[in-house]
């Protein structure tokens, strides 16, 4: 359990917005919007009308389609 006097930047984990996300990832905002309405896509959050993403969900995302060969099936 996380004490509450600790500093805010330690309990709050980064959250980025698409446009954000997409450079992190090296995608176009496009494709992760396209990707929220297709799945396969990094897990978001949503909130309100804003999406956003975890840094933690972007990596998982990520190392979820490492490839060591381009014909090793996806």
């Amino acid at each position: 359990m996380q004490q509450l006097d600790q500093p805010k930047a330690t309990i709050q984990r980064t959250k980025l917005r698409t446009d954000q996300a997409a450079k992190y990832t090296g995608t176009s905002a496009s494709t992760l919007n396209k990707l929220r309405l297709t799945g396969g896509g990094p897990t978001y959050i949503k909130l309100g009308r804003t999406v956003v993403y975890d840094i933690t969900d972007l990596d998982a995302w990520l190392d979820a389609h490492r490839r060591k060969s381009t014909s090793v099936a996806a």
